[in-house]
């Protein structure tokens, strides 16, 4: 690599990451395809990939992007998002795993619950 990604270019290299199309990427961050393409070439340039998925590969590589598998939907989505520093209240399916989780301790804690 020849230089750090700015957090312009790491947004967009994390949306490219996440298989959001230039137009889908372009429209979110309210840039022109234009300038959507340029900020991707210089991506490219940075981490000397030949196209998308190698520029993914060698952030991956790299340190820059975390490739493993994200959970959503559970307890363990919840406490990801903790140790990661998010907010875990804004990932709806998170939350309602974490909530679904609290509610399967305490019946599991119910002496009064019947054995199933």
């Amino acid at each position: 690599m020849s230089a750090e990604l700015t957090p312009h270019q790491l947004r967009v290299l994390r949306m490219v990451s996440q298989g959001l199309t230039h137009a889908q990427i372009a429209a979110e961050l309210y840039v022109t395809p234009k300038g959507l393409t340029a900020a991707v070439n210089r991506i490219h340039a940075k981490l000397g990939a030949i196209n998308a998925p190698h520029a993914v590969l060698l952030a991956c590589q790299a340190g820059i992007l975390d490739g493993r598998p994200r959970r959503h939907g559970d307890h363990a989505g919840y406490e990801a998002h903790r140790r990661r520093g998010e907010d875990p209240s804004k990932c709806e399916p998170c939350r309602l795993g974490e909530r679904a989780h609290r509610q399967a301790m305490r019946n599991r804690n119910d002496p009064n619950q019947e054995a199933a």
